[in-house]
């Protein structure tokens, strides 16, 4: 008998890979009994095996795919402005696919109350106190703060630092191909100069210059039709990446200008939900004062609402291309947003009850997040987790899940979730945030540490501390810090250090402020500009209302 042999890659069960020798028998010469019809079968296994093993190697092939990336920033999005978290009045029915399909943080965190600074923390993987972009990009600081205030902001780093790998550069340097559309104000320099080789839509400003129906004004996005949605457009370019990308893993980040001011709709949409607020009508004032700012109280403003369900329409586009390019079972979706809704200042759309404050306020309507992650074959199907996470840990947890190595170096600030999107918890967790600068909705200058549930908020004006205990009162209405002094002196003393090691700028006392002048300036907050304010947002509800003679333009054309 003759022996012939064959080498064949095969792979082992940890998808390893090693050479293995298969064995094949032929007779050239009967020596012992074996049958005519053994021998074929011999030859036809020998003929066959090379095609089964290709096929098995194929099916390896895909399982082994690096996965992709759908991540979706919106802006100014509150957590209770979610369906999925309780809202009653908004409608996010696509959005909430992803929070049941996925896991849900319900302590997840953004790294600032305003947008430029948790931006560049998503970017980065690093604390605003380390890329230095600690305000808005475009808000005064130092001596050209001109509000009669009591300290002066410090100045802040205007650019996101090219020195800084960001998670585009670290997934392109690993192969993956690269897509932006949408807002990014972290910078002039635009998202092709960190890591993105195609931007629609995206540069230095905050918010959409023609609004929210073409035309749009944006340097970076061509206009569409007269009257075509914004949101729609984003995620219209980015289903169409997601289509002509199949052959290899992407980065698809859809980051909307929704539902930033100003705030618009189309008129069949302010109908919608106007009707669904008359049906349990409010009454009362919409707005109480909280030291510095208005608030709103209630959700039932129809414009914003409209919004809501344009933005949530858009992200239901981008799952259905997924679903229909057959790429839904190896994309990794993530949903969050930049900071909390706004309550108070700009718009004063929604509502964050029962979280005190929004957009722009050290409380947790500022901070706390939607923060959802469908990892398919890593995170349980409506699944929830109480680690109190934040933006930073999006760069590593994305690498991980990438199957790349993580870069510490750079990512200093984050953590890898994976561990968590499995079913593990980090109860010990700290987080941090520094905010050093006045709020155009009623922020005031100071820092935070979150311990547990402790949560401790410093103010610079006047070093002051408040002590809330998140677990009995998310609300943040009762400070003990006079009642449990030995924890408010703990926590104090880490957040000071961290301060410290992150080298965070601190504003400095105005020589020019004048107490008599600002009293005058909080007395009218509390009592003129509150009632336009009650005003304005009844009239929203009228059954005559019109914003202008178009609606916008948004009546020109479809969604």
């Amino acid at each position: 008998m003759k022996l012939a042999s064959d080498w064949f890659w095969v792979a082992r069960r940890d998808f390893s890979y090693r050479f293995i020798k298969i064995k094949t028998y032929y007779c050239s010469t009967i020596v012992f009994p074996i049958t005519k019809a053994k021998i074929h079968i011999f030859i036809m296994i020998k003929s066959i095996l090379p095609t089964i093993l290709l096929g098995f190697f194929a099916s390896i092939s895909v399982a082994q795919k690096k996965p992709n990336f759908v991540f979706i920033l919106a802006d100014d999005l509150g957590i209770k402005d979610m369906s999925a978290e309780g809202s009653n009045y908004h409608e996010t029915p696509n959005i909430d696919t992803i929070a049941k399909q996925g896991m849900r943080f319900t302590n997840g965190y953004s790294t600032c109350q305003v947008c430029s600074p948790s931006r560049a923390s998503i970017m980065t993987g690093k604390y605003p106190t380390r890329h230095g972009i600690t305000d808005w990009i475009g808000a005064a600081s130092g001596v050209n703060w001109k509000r009669n205030d009591q300290v002066l902001p410090p100045e802040y780093v205007h650019e996101l630092p090219k020195e800084d790998t960001t998670l585009a550069e670290a997934l392109r340097n690993g192969g993956y191909t690269t897509f932006f559309a949408g807002k990014w104000h972290i910078g002039n320099t635009p998202p092709e100069q960190h890591g993105f080789q195609i931007n629609k839509g995206g540069f230095h400003r905050g918010s959409p210059p023609g609004g929210y129906f073409s035309p749009y004004k944006n340097p970076s996005l061509k206009d569409g039709p007269a009257g075509e949605s914004l949101p729609i457009r984003l995620a219209n370019e980015t289903a169409q990446f997601i289509s002509s990308n199949k052959d290899k893993p992407f980065l698809a980040y859809l980051s909307f200008y929704s539902v930033h001011g100003p705030i618009q709709t189309k008129p069949k949409l302010w109908q919608k939900y106007r009707n669904k607020a008359q049906q349990n009508p409010h009454q009362g004032d919409r707005f109480i004062v909280d030291r510095t700012q208005s608030v709103r109280q209630i959700q039932d403003c129809p414009i914003y609402a409209g919004m809501m369900e344009s933005m949530d329409k858009a992200v239901g586009i981008v799952l259905k291309q997924l679903k229909a390019s057959g790429m839904a079972d190896n994309t990794v979706i993530i949903f969050t947003s930049d900071n909390g809704g706004v309550s108070s200042g700009d718009q004063f759309a929604t509502s964050c009850l029962p979280l005190r404050g929004g957009k722009g306020r050290q409380w947790e309507g500022g901070i706390l997040q939607p923060y959802y992650i469908l990892a398919p074959g890593t995170t349980k199907p409506g699944s929830t987790n109480a680690t109190p996470v934040i933006g930073t840990d999006f760069f590593p947890t994305m690498l991980e899940l990438a199957g790349m190595p993580l870069q510490p170096e750079q990512h200093v600030d984050g953590i890898s979730l994976v561990p968590m999107l499995k079913g593990q918890t980090n109860p010990d967790r700290v987080l941090y945030w520094h905010y050093p600068h006045y709020g155009n909705q009623g922020g005031e200058p100071s820092s935070i540490i979150r311990s547990g549930d402790w949560k401790l908020i410093h103010y610079h004006e006047c070093g002051r501390d408040e002590l809330y205990n998140l677990a009995e009162d998310i609300g943040e209405q009762t400070d003990l810090a006079s009642r449990q002094p030995e924890k408010a002196k703990t926590l104090r003393k880490k957040l000071n250090t961290w301060l410290k090691e992150t080298n965070a700028r601190m504003p400095v006392a105005n020589p020019k402020f004048d107490p008599v002048k600002r009293a005058q300036q909080d007395e009218k907050t509390r009592t003129l500009l509150k009632a336009k304010l009650e005003k304005q947002h009844a009239r929203f509800l009228k059954p005559d209302f019109k914003p202008n003679k178009n609606w916008w333009g948004s009546n020109v054309t479809e969604d």
